[in-house]
Protein backbone atom coordinates (compact mmCIF):
# COMPACT_ATOMS: atom_id res chain seq x y z
CA UNK A 1 0.00 0.00 0.00
CA UNK A 2 1.47 3.81 -0.90
CA UNK A 3 2.38 5.85 1.87
CA UNK A 4 1.77 9.29 1.52
CA UNK A 5 4.93 11.16 2.69
CA UNK A 6 4.42 15.27 3.95
CA UNK A 7 7.76 17.50 3.91
CA UNK A 8 7.85 20.07 6.47
CA UNK A 9 10.68 22.77 6.53
CA UNK A 10 11.95 24.73 9.64
CA UNK A 11 13.59 28.00 9.14
CA UNK A 12 16.93 26.56 9.29
CA UNK A 13 16.22 24.18 6.59
CA UNK A 14 15.06 26.98 4.30
CA UNK A 15 18.00 28.71 5.19
CA UNK A 16 20.43 26.18 4.34
CA UNK A 17 18.13 25.36 1.22
CA UNK A 18 18.48 28.70 -0.09
CA UNK A 19 22.05 28.41 0.33
CA UNK A 20 22.48 26.11 -1.72
CA UNK A 21 20.05 27.56 -4.34
CA UNK A 22 22.19 30.39 -4.63
CA UNK A 23 24.90 28.12 -5.46
CA UNK A 24 22.54 26.55 -7.97
CA UNK A 25 21.68 29.91 -9.11
CA UNK A 26 24.90 30.61 -10.40
CA UNK A 27 25.89 26.87 -11.87
CA UNK A 28 22.94 27.65 -14.30
CA UNK A 29 24.07 30.68 -15.20
CA UNK A 30 27.42 29.23 -16.11
CA UNK A 31 25.11 26.24 -17.64
CA UNK A 32 23.15 28.74 -19.58
CA UNK A 33 25.93 30.11 -21.24
CA UNK A 34 27.82 27.13 -21.86
CA UNK A 35 24.27 25.96 -23.77
CA UNK A 36 24.44 28.99 -26.03
CA UNK A 37 27.62 27.59 -27.21
CA UNK A 38 27.76 25.40 -30.04
CA UNK A 39 27.46 21.40 -29.06
CA UNK A 40 30.86 20.02 -27.82
CA UNK A 41 32.04 16.68 -29.52
CA UNK A 42 33.24 13.56 -27.80
CA UNK A 43 37.24 14.17 -27.68
CA UNK A 44 39.19 11.06 -26.18
CA UNK A 45 41.10 11.77 -23.45
CA UNK A 46 44.29 10.01 -20.87
CA UNK A 47 43.12 8.32 -17.79
CA UNK A 48 44.36 10.70 -14.93
CA UNK A 49 44.85 7.39 -12.93
CA UNK A 50 47.20 4.85 -13.35
CA UNK A 51 44.72 2.38 -12.40
CA UNK A 52 42.07 4.17 -14.98
CA UNK A 53 40.04 4.73 -12.64
CA UNK A 54 37.24 7.55 -13.37
CA UNK A 55 37.06 11.09 -12.11
CA UNK A 56 33.97 10.82 -10.12
CA UNK A 57 31.92 13.66 -8.65
CA UNK A 58 33.42 15.37 -5.51
CA UNK A 59 30.17 13.80 -3.44
CA UNK A 60 31.38 10.05 -4.26
CA UNK A 61 33.58 9.15 -1.48
CA UNK A 62 35.76 6.03 -1.27
CA UNK A 63 35.30 4.19 2.24
CA UNK A 64 36.82 0.64 3.87
CA UNK A 65 33.43 -0.24 4.41
CA UNK A 66 30.30 -0.27 2.47
CA UNK A 67 27.20 1.77 3.70
CA UNK A 68 25.18 -1.31 4.13
CA UNK A 69 26.27 -3.42 7.34
CA UNK A 70 27.95 -6.48 7.13
CA UNK A 71 28.20 -9.69 9.66
CA UNK A 72 31.06 -11.82 7.59
CA UNK A 73 30.30 -14.67 10.46
CA UNK A 74 26.61 -14.48 9.70
CA UNK A 75 27.12 -14.99 6.06
CA UNK A 76 27.38 -18.19 3.86
CA UNK A 77 28.27 -18.92 0.45
CA UNK A 78 24.68 -19.24 -1.55
CA UNK A 79 22.79 -22.39 -3.30
CA UNK A 80 21.52 -19.85 -6.58
CA UNK A 81 19.98 -23.53 -7.72
CA UNK A 82 17.24 -23.88 -5.10
CA UNK A 83 17.77 -20.05 -2.67
CA UNK A 84 16.20 -18.22 -5.38
CA UNK A 85 12.78 -18.02 -6.68
CA UNK A 86 14.12 -17.75 -10.44
CA UNK A 87 14.12 -21.23 -12.13
CA UNK A 88 13.20 -24.40 -10.14
CA UNK A 89 13.64 -22.37 -6.48
CA UNK A 90 9.88 -20.88 -6.78
CA UNK A 91 8.62 -24.48 -6.65
CA UNK A 92 10.21 -24.58 -3.16
CA UNK A 93 8.65 -21.79 -2.16
CA UNK A 94 4.88 -22.08 -3.62
CA UNK A 95 4.71 -25.81 -4.99
CA UNK A 96 4.82 -27.38 -8.77
CA UNK A 97 1.19 -26.62 -9.03
CA UNK A 98 1.17 -22.82 -8.37
CA UNK A 99 4.68 -22.72 -10.75
CA UNK A 100 2.07 -24.43 -13.24
CA UNK A 101 -1.00 -21.81 -12.46
CA UNK A 102 1.02 -18.98 -13.10
CA UNK A 103 3.04 -20.22 -16.07
CA UNK A 104 -0.18 -21.10 -17.84
CA UNK A 105 -1.74 -17.69 -16.73
CA UNK A 106 1.33 -15.91 -18.25
CA UNK A 107 0.80 -17.82 -21.26
CA UNK A 108 -3.14 -16.66 -21.53
CA UNK A 109 -2.55 -13.13 -20.81
CA UNK A 110 0.43 -12.78 -23.66
CA UNK A 111 -2.12 -14.21 -26.20
CA UNK A 112 -5.25 -12.07 -24.93
CA UNK A 113 -2.99 -8.70 -25.22
CA UNK A 114 -1.77 -9.15 -28.32
CA UNK A 115 -5.17 -10.37 -29.77
CA UNK A 116 -6.38 -6.80 -27.97
CA UNK A 117 -3.32 -5.09 -29.60
CA UNK A 118 -2.38 -3.46 -25.95
CA UNK A 119 -0.32 -0.72 -25.68
CA UNK A 120 3.31 -2.52 -24.76
CA UNK A 121 1.70 -5.96 -25.37
CA UNK A 122 2.01 -6.39 -29.03
CA UNK A 123 3.24 -8.80 -31.78
CA UNK A 124 5.90 -6.09 -32.33
CA UNK A 125 6.46 -5.38 -28.92
CA UNK A 126 6.68 -9.12 -27.68
CA UNK A 127 8.52 -9.72 -31.30
CA UNK A 128 11.57 -7.29 -29.79
CA UNK A 129 11.23 -8.98 -26.28
CA UNK A 130 11.99 -12.60 -28.00
CA UNK A 131 14.60 -10.90 -29.90
CA UNK A 132 17.75 -11.33 -28.03
CA UNK A 133 19.59 -13.82 -28.41
CA UNK A 134 22.76 -14.36 -27.02
CA UNK A 135 25.86 -15.53 -27.69
CA UNK A 136 25.90 -17.79 -24.53
CA UNK A 137 28.09 -18.21 -21.48
CA UNK A 138 30.71 -20.73 -20.54
CA UNK A 139 32.62 -20.54 -17.25
CA UNK A 140 35.95 -21.43 -19.38
CA UNK A 141 35.32 -18.95 -21.94
CA UNK A 142 35.60 -19.67 -25.71
CA UNK A 143 39.47 -20.66 -25.47
CA UNK A 144 39.71 -19.69 -28.97
CA UNK A 145 42.12 -16.91 -28.70
CA UNK A 146 46.29 -18.12 -29.22
CA UNK A 147 47.54 -18.25 -25.64
CA UNK A 148 51.57 -16.58 -25.60
CA UNK A 149 52.52 -20.00 -25.54
CA UNK A 150 51.20 -20.17 -28.85
CA UNK A 151 52.96 -17.39 -30.01
CA UNK A 152 56.06 -17.59 -28.75
CA UNK A 153 56.29 -14.90 -26.47
CA UNK A 154 56.16 -14.35 -22.43
CA UNK A 155 52.76 -13.77 -21.32
CA UNK A 156 51.88 -10.14 -20.39
CA UNK A 157 53.34 -8.92 -17.34
CA UNK A 158 52.56 -5.24 -15.88
CA UNK A 159 51.94 -4.18 -12.25
CA UNK A 160 48.78 -4.03 -11.08
CA UNK A 161 48.10 -0.34 -11.68
CA UNK A 162 48.49 -1.24 -15.52
CA UNK A 163 46.82 -4.03 -15.59
CA UNK A 164 43.60 -2.20 -13.98
CA UNK A 165 44.02 0.09 -16.94
CA UNK A 166 44.29 -1.97 -19.73
CA UNK A 167 41.38 -4.33 -18.28
CA UNK A 168 39.03 -1.00 -17.55
CA UNK A 169 40.29 0.10 -21.24
CA UNK A 170 39.06 -3.52 -22.92
CA UNK A 171 35.92 -3.50 -21.40
CA UNK A 172 35.15 0.13 -21.74
CA UNK A 173 35.93 -0.82 -25.77
CA UNK A 174 33.42 -3.71 -25.37
CA UNK A 175 30.54 -2.05 -24.14
CA UNK A 176 30.70 -1.47 -20.36
CA UNK A 177 29.89 1.41 -18.76
CA UNK A 178 31.82 1.29 -15.41
CA UNK A 179 34.25 -1.45 -13.79
CA UNK A 180 35.76 -2.20 -10.56
CA UNK A 181 38.19 -5.10 -9.42
CA UNK A 182 38.51 -6.86 -5.53
CA UNK A 183 40.80 -9.43 -4.56
CA UNK A 184 38.50 -12.28 -2.75
CA UNK A 185 39.51 -13.09 1.16
CA UNK A 186 37.97 -15.48 3.38
CA UNK A 187 35.05 -13.19 3.66
CA UNK A 188 34.64 -11.91 0.03
CA UNK A 189 34.80 -15.73 -1.10
CA UNK A 190 31.34 -16.22 0.46
CA UNK A 191 30.18 -14.32 -2.27
CA UNK A 192 31.07 -16.78 -4.44
CA UNK A 193 27.73 -19.12 -4.58
CA UNK A 194 28.08 -22.56 -3.28
CA UNK A 195 26.58 -23.82 -5.65
CA UNK A 196 25.72 -22.51 -9.43
CA UNK A 197 22.58 -22.36 -11.21
CA UNK A 198 22.66 -25.64 -12.89
CA UNK A 199 23.21 -27.39 -9.52
CA UNK A 200 27.45 -27.73 -9.82
CA UNK A 201 28.99 -27.22 -6.97
CA UNK A 202 31.78 -24.29 -6.63
CA UNK A 203 34.60 -25.89 -5.12
CA UNK A 204 37.94 -23.48 -4.48
CA UNK A 205 40.97 -25.57 -5.05
CA UNK A 206 44.90 -25.13 -5.16
CA UNK A 207 44.71 -27.18 -8.98
CA UNK A 208 46.57 -23.92 -10.99
CA UNK A 209 44.12 -24.16 -13.51
CA UNK A 210 40.09 -24.09 -13.37
CA UNK A 211 38.06 -27.41 -14.64
CA UNK A 212 34.86 -28.45 -14.51
CA UNK A 213 33.08 -31.81 -15.12
CA UNK A 214 29.03 -32.93 -14.52
CA UNK A 215 29.01 -32.13 -10.71
CA UNK A 216 31.45 -29.19 -10.24
CA UNK A 217 33.11 -26.03 -11.11
CA UNK A 218 36.86 -26.23 -9.67
CA UNK A 219 38.36 -22.68 -9.07
CA UNK A 220 41.59 -22.18 -8.54
CA UNK A 221 42.58 -20.22 -5.37
CA UNK A 222 44.86 -17.84 -7.97
CA UNK A 223 42.29 -17.02 -9.31
CA UNK A 224 41.43 -14.71 -6.42
CA UNK A 225 40.63 -11.00 -8.19
CA UNK A 226 37.07 -10.27 -9.79
CA UNK A 227 36.00 -8.21 -12.25
CA UNK A 228 32.97 -6.59 -12.02
CA UNK A 229 31.20 -4.54 -14.46
CA UNK A 230 28.04 -2.64 -15.21
CA UNK A 231 26.16 -2.44 -18.59
CA UNK A 232 23.78 0.26 -19.20
CA UNK A 233 20.43 -0.08 -19.51
CA UNK A 234 17.81 2.06 -21.59
CA UNK A 235 15.97 4.51 -18.88
CA UNK A 236 13.99 5.65 -21.69
CA UNK A 237 12.92 2.40 -22.64
CA UNK A 238 12.83 0.88 -19.08
CA UNK A 239 9.51 3.95 -18.69
CA UNK A 240 7.48 1.07 -20.35
CA UNK A 241 7.25 -1.58 -17.85
CA UNK A 242 6.59 -3.89 -17.07
CA UNK A 243 5.49 -4.66 -20.57
CA UNK A 244 7.86 -6.69 -22.89
CA UNK A 245 8.69 -3.56 -24.45
CA UNK A 246 9.97 -1.95 -21.41
CA UNK A 247 11.43 -4.98 -19.93
CA UNK A 248 13.02 -6.23 -22.95
CA UNK A 249 16.27 -3.73 -22.25
CA UNK A 250 16.94 -5.86 -19.20
CA UNK A 251 17.48 -8.80 -22.13
CA UNK A 252 19.85 -6.42 -23.96
CA UNK A 253 21.58 -5.80 -21.43
CA UNK A 254 22.00 -9.19 -20.31
CA UNK A 255 22.75 -10.29 -24.15
CA UNK A 256 25.49 -7.53 -24.17
CA UNK A 257 26.98 -8.73 -20.84
CA UNK A 258 27.37 -12.15 -22.60
CA UNK A 259 29.30 -10.58 -25.46
CA UNK A 260 31.30 -8.37 -23.36
CA UNK A 261 32.38 -11.96 -20.82
CA UNK A 262 33.10 -13.49 -23.88
CA UNK A 263 35.65 -10.98 -24.97
CA UNK A 264 37.04 -9.99 -21.51
CA UNK A 265 37.73 -14.03 -21.42
CA UNK A 266 39.65 -14.05 -24.53
CA UNK A 267 41.45 -10.91 -24.23
CA UNK A 268 42.93 -12.79 -20.73
CA UNK A 269 43.63 -15.78 -22.63
CA UNK A 270 45.49 -14.09 -24.94
CA UNK A 271 47.84 -12.26 -22.30
CA UNK A 272 47.96 -15.50 -21.01
CA UNK A 273 45.66 -15.49 -17.69
CA UNK A 274 42.72 -17.19 -17.13
CA UNK A 275 39.12 -15.19 -16.88
CA UNK A 276 36.27 -17.37 -14.89
CA UNK A 277 32.91 -16.28 -15.76
CA UNK A 278 29.16 -16.92 -15.30
CA UNK A 279 27.93 -19.97 -16.76
CA UNK A 280 24.33 -18.83 -17.37
CA UNK A 281 22.37 -15.67 -16.50
CA UNK A 282 23.49 -14.54 -13.05
CA UNK A 283 25.95 -17.53 -11.98
CA UNK A 284 29.20 -17.76 -10.13
CA UNK A 285 28.15 -15.12 -7.20
CA UNK A 286 26.05 -12.27 -5.88
CA UNK A 287 26.88 -9.18 -8.21
CA UNK A 288 25.23 -6.55 -6.67
CA UNK A 289 27.26 -7.38 -3.51
CA UNK A 290 31.00 -7.59 -5.44
CA UNK A 291 29.70 -4.12 -7.67
CA UNK A 292 29.40 -2.67 -3.81
CA UNK A 293 32.33 -4.28 -2.61
CA UNK A 294 34.01 -2.97 -5.88
CA UNK A 295 32.88 0.47 -5.65
CA UNK A 296 30.83 0.57 -8.76
CA UNK A 297 27.81 1.49 -6.10
CA UNK A 298 25.55 1.40 -2.99
CA UNK A 299 22.60 -0.82 -1.86
CA UNK A 300 19.01 0.44 -2.05
CA UNK A 301 15.87 0.20 -0.81
CA UNK A 302 15.73 -2.20 -4.11
CA UNK A 303 17.66 -4.26 -2.59
CA UNK A 304 20.00 -3.88 -5.67
CA UNK A 305 22.60 -1.70 -7.07
CA UNK A 306 22.76 1.92 -7.34
CA UNK A 307 25.46 3.89 -9.22
CA UNK A 308 26.38 7.42 -9.05
CA UNK A 309 26.53 7.67 -13.24
CA UNK A 310 23.20 5.29 -13.92
CA UNK A 311 21.44 5.08 -10.72
CA UNK A 312 20.13 1.05 -10.87
CA UNK A 313 19.67 1.89 -14.76
CA UNK A 314 22.37 -1.05 -15.32
CA UNK A 315 23.07 -4.94 -14.77
CA UNK A 316 26.00 -6.13 -13.11
CA UNK A 317 28.32 -9.00 -13.81
CA UNK A 318 31.41 -10.37 -12.53
CA UNK A 319 34.51 -12.60 -13.51
CA UNK A 320 36.83 -14.34 -11.88
CA UNK A 321 41.06 -13.52 -12.82
CA UNK A 322 44.70 -14.80 -12.13
CA UNK A 323 45.70 -11.62 -13.41
CA UNK A 324 46.69 -9.06 -10.13
CA UNK A 325 45.08 -5.71 -10.78
CA UNK A 326 44.96 -3.06 -8.35
CA UNK A 327 41.46 -3.25 -6.64
CA UNK A 328 39.16 -1.11 -5.39
CA UNK A 329 37.04 0.37 -2.04
CA UNK A 330 33.50 0.84 -1.61
CA UNK A 331 31.79 4.18 -1.99
CA UNK A 332 29.70 6.55 -0.02
CA UNK A 333 27.63 8.78 -2.34
CA UNK A 334 24.52 9.08 0.11
CA UNK A 335 22.44 6.74 -2.26
CA UNK A 336 21.64 4.53 0.73
CA UNK A 337 20.52 7.61 2.99
CA UNK A 338 18.36 8.75 0.14
CA UNK A 339 16.34 5.79 0.29
CA UNK A 340 15.86 5.69 3.74
CA UNK A 341 13.69 8.43 3.09
CA UNK A 342 12.43 8.51 -0.41
CA UNK A 343 10.54 5.25 -0.36
CA UNK A 344 9.44 5.87 -4.23
CA UNK A 345 10.00 2.39 -5.27
CA UNK A 346 8.10 0.68 -2.19
CA UNK A 347 5.03 2.83 -3.22
CA UNK A 348 4.81 2.31 -7.33
CA UNK A 349 5.34 -1.37 -6.58
CA UNK A 350 2.57 -3.31 -8.03
CA UNK A 351 2.80 -6.19 -5.83
CA UNK A 352 3.76 -4.79 -2.85
CA UNK A 353 7.17 -6.79 -2.23
CA UNK A 354 9.24 -3.88 -1.31
CA UNK A 355 9.81 -2.47 2.16
CA UNK A 356 8.49 0.49 3.70
CA UNK A 357 10.30 0.22 7.09
CA UNK A 358 12.86 3.39 8.32
CA UNK A 359 16.02 1.47 8.51
CA UNK A 360 17.58 -1.24 6.89
CA UNK A 361 17.49 -4.70 8.93
CA UNK A 362 19.04 -8.00 9.43
CA UNK A 363 16.46 -10.02 9.70
CA UNK A 364 15.45 -11.51 6.22
CA UNK A 365 12.18 -12.25 4.50
CA UNK A 366 12.62 -15.59 3.45
CA UNK A 367 15.18 -18.17 1.58
CA UNK A 368 16.10 -16.02 -1.42
CA UNK A 369 17.67 -13.73 0.82
CA UNK A 370 21.40 -14.46 1.89
CA UNK A 371 21.72 -13.28 5.84
CA UNK A 372 24.56 -11.49 7.37
CA UNK A 373 23.82 -8.31 5.96
CA UNK A 374 21.47 -5.24 6.91
CA UNK A 375 19.51 -4.39 4.04
CA UNK A 376 15.30 -3.69 2.95
CA UNK A 377 14.81 -7.47 1.73
CA UNK A 378 11.97 -8.06 -0.86
CA UNK A 379 9.79 -10.27 -0.69
CA UNK A 380 10.60 -12.44 -3.90
CA UNK A 381 7.67 -14.93 -4.19
CA UNK A 382 4.98 -12.09 -4.40
CA UNK A 383 7.50 -10.00 -6.86
CA UNK A 384 8.03 -13.02 -9.01
CA UNK A 385 4.33 -14.52 -8.93
CA UNK A 386 3.15 -10.64 -10.74
CA UNK A 387 5.95 -11.20 -13.14
CA UNK A 388 4.09 -14.18 -14.13
CA UNK A 389 0.88 -13.67 -13.36
CA UNK A 390 -0.22 -10.15 -14.46
CA UNK A 391 3.30 -8.21 -16.41
CA UNK A 392 4.16 -11.92 -18.35
CA UNK A 393 7.74 -10.09 -17.80
CA UNK A 394 10.65 -9.16 -15.45
CA UNK A 395 8.87 -6.15 -14.41
CA UNK A 396 11.28 -3.16 -13.76
CA UNK A 397 8.76 -0.22 -12.40
CA UNK A 398 10.90 -0.36 -9.14
CA UNK A 399 14.14 0.73 -11.44
CA UNK A 400 12.44 2.82 -13.70
CA UNK A 401 10.93 5.27 -10.82
CA UNK A 402 13.86 6.17 -8.60
CA UNK A 403 15.04 9.43 -8.50
CA UNK A 404 18.22 8.18 -9.45
CA UNK A 405 17.31 6.80 -12.54
CA UNK A 406 17.14 10.08 -14.47
CA UNK A 407 19.85 11.23 -16.80
CA UNK A 408 22.20 14.10 -16.24
CA UNK A 409 20.59 16.32 -19.23
CA UNK A 410 20.15 19.31 -17.00
CA UNK A 411 22.70 20.73 -13.61
CA UNK A 412 19.77 20.02 -11.75
CA UNK A 413 20.09 16.68 -11.76
CA UNK A 414 23.98 16.36 -10.89
CA UNK A 415 22.98 19.47 -8.11
CA UNK A 416 20.34 17.21 -6.13
CA UNK A 417 22.93 14.40 -6.23
CA UNK A 418 25.40 15.62 -4.31
CA UNK A 419 22.88 17.72 -2.28
CA UNK A 420 21.66 13.75 -1.56
CA UNK A 421 25.06 13.41 -0.79
CA UNK A 422 25.84 15.82 1.39
CA UNK A 423 22.95 17.39 2.86
CA UNK A 424 20.68 14.27 4.07
CA UNK A 425 17.78 16.67 6.18
CA UNK A 426 17.32 17.58 2.14
CA UNK A 427 16.28 14.26 0.90
CA UNK A 428 12.44 14.20 1.25
CA UNK A 429 12.30 17.77 -0.39
CA UNK A 430 14.27 16.37 -3.46
CA UNK A 431 11.71 13.53 -3.48
CA UNK A 432 9.14 15.48 -3.42
CA UNK A 433 10.47 17.99 -6.60
CA UNK A 434 11.12 14.68 -7.89
CA UNK A 435 7.41 13.98 -7.77
CA UNK A 436 6.52 17.27 -8.84
CA UNK A 437 8.12 17.69 -12.28
CA UNK A 438 6.55 14.50 -13.31
CA UNK A 439 10.00 12.19 -13.06
CA UNK A 440 9.25 7.97 -12.44
CA UNK A 441 5.99 7.80 -14.25
CA UNK A 442 5.65 5.32 -16.92
CA UNK A 443 5.23 6.55 -20.60
CA UNK A 444 3.19 4.69 -23.61
CA UNK A 445 4.97 2.30 -24.88
CA UNK A 446 3.42 2.97 -28.90
CA UNK A 447 5.10 6.40 -28.25
CA UNK A 448 8.81 4.42 -27.94
CA UNK A 449 8.76 3.48 -31.51
CA UNK A 450 8.55 7.20 -32.67
CA UNK A 451 11.38 8.38 -30.46
CA UNK A 452 14.51 8.39 -32.24
CA UNK A 453 17.23 6.97 -29.63
CA UNK A 454 20.89 6.59 -29.44
CA UNK A 455 22.58 3.00 -30.01
CA UNK A 456 20.65 0.76 -27.27
CA UNK A 457 19.02 3.94 -26.04
CA UNK A 458 22.07 4.80 -23.99
CA UNK A 459 24.46 7.72 -23.24
CA UNK A 460 27.46 5.96 -23.56
CA UNK A 461 29.20 9.06 -22.64
CA UNK A 462 27.61 9.72 -19.24
CA UNK A 463 30.56 8.00 -16.97
CA UNK A 464 33.23 9.82 -18.88
CA UNK A 465 34.11 12.83 -17.03
CA UNK A 466 36.73 15.79 -18.27
CA UNK A 467 39.83 15.86 -15.78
Amino acid sequence: MAKNQTFTLNRRDFLRIAGLGAGATAVATVTKSAAAAPAATFAAGKFSDPAGRPQRPWWVKSVDEPTTEIDWNMMQRYNERTGTVRGPGMAGYVGDDEVDRLTEAAAKNELERMLNNVDGYTLKDQAMYSSHVGVGRTFLGPQKAKTPEERGVPKWSGSPEEAAKILRSALRHFGAATAGFIELDDNTRKLIYGVDPDGKDMIFTDDPIASEDDNARYLPNSCKYVVVYTVQMSSETMRRCPTPLGAQTTSLAYKRGEAIQASLQEFLRGLGYQGLGESSTNALGIAPAFGVMAGLGEMSRLNRLITPEFGPMVRVFKLLTDLPVATDKPIDAGIMEFCKRCKKCAEACPSESLSFDDEPTWETRGGWNNPGHKAYFENSVTCYTYWREQAGTNCGICFSVCPFAKKDKAWVHDWVKAGASTAPFMDSFFRSMDDAFGYGTQASAEEWWDLDLPEYGIDSNQSVREA
